[in-house]
């Protein structure tokens, strides 16, 4: 995972570059849109986060170059402006998620997982948990390559997980998932579809795991 942080600022943009490459990965910092493009030209990146305001333009200018790269890195626009009409032009020239400052660290890193797990389902229509695969386009189930026959719900709830892996999915948007508006869903009904699919998980050689979260949820985790 490379990211690129674009920030002017000498306190936020290190700040910036320490979170992210501390919960994402390698980051690199520059502080002006040229800069921005010597380092596109020469390195591929999968996030970049880009403040607005900075000495030689708007950061939203470097979004129309970014929608040409291939593959595209997500964008994560920074910005003291929080004006709506400011939010849905930085939408509208491609970013793909815009957080006003201040903000919280803990946002921040969510925002960007965030960012970059949508890109990634829309790229290639698949997510990847350890060798746990799910394709969202044929909505098929992989481990190692072989296909994982199971029942309805439980393909249903393994989706809704895998879209969100590495977070809390909670139990009602787990119930949305597995059962239609005019279904009865029994107490714990959702408990035990997840303990098969633990199971089938663990009895398939599955390397993910599926963890429950204080009775708010569950969620889908690499275990190696």
């Amino acid at each position: 995972m490379r990211l690129l942080v674009i920030e002017d600022d000498e306190q936020l943009g290190p700040w910036l570059q320490s979170e992210l490459a501390g919960a994402l990965g390698g980051a690199d910092l520059v502080t002006t849109l040229d800069e921005a493009l010597a380092a596109i030209s020469v390195r591929q990146f999968d996030l970049i986060v880009v403040d607005r305001r900075l000495p030689d333009g708007d950061g939203v200018e470097l979004l129309a170059r970014l929608k040409q790269l291939q593959p595209r890195p997500g964008v994560l626009v920074l910005t003291a402006l929080d004006d709506p009409n400011d939010i849905a032009r930085a939408l509208d020239a491609g970013a793909d998620d815009y957080l006003a400052k201040p903000f919280e660290p803990i946002e921040l890193i969510a925002r960007a997982k965030a960012v970059i797990r949508r890109l990634q389902l829309d790229q290639r229509g698949r997510v990847t948990v350890a060798n746990l695969m799910f394709d969202s386009a044929s909505r098929m189930a992989y481990i190692d390559g072989e296909p994982l026959v199971i029942p309805r719900r439980e393909l249903a709830l393994l989706e809704a997980l895998a879209r969100r892996s590495g977070q809390v999915v909670l139990r009602d948007t787990l119930e949305a998932a597995a059962y239609g508006f005019d279904d009865e869903i029994q107490s714990n009904a959702i408990d035990a579809h997840i303990s098969r699919l633990r199971k089938r998980l663990r009895d398939n050689g599955c390397l993910a795991s599926i963890k429950p979260l204080r009775g708010l949820g569950y969620l889908l985790c690499d275990t190696r």
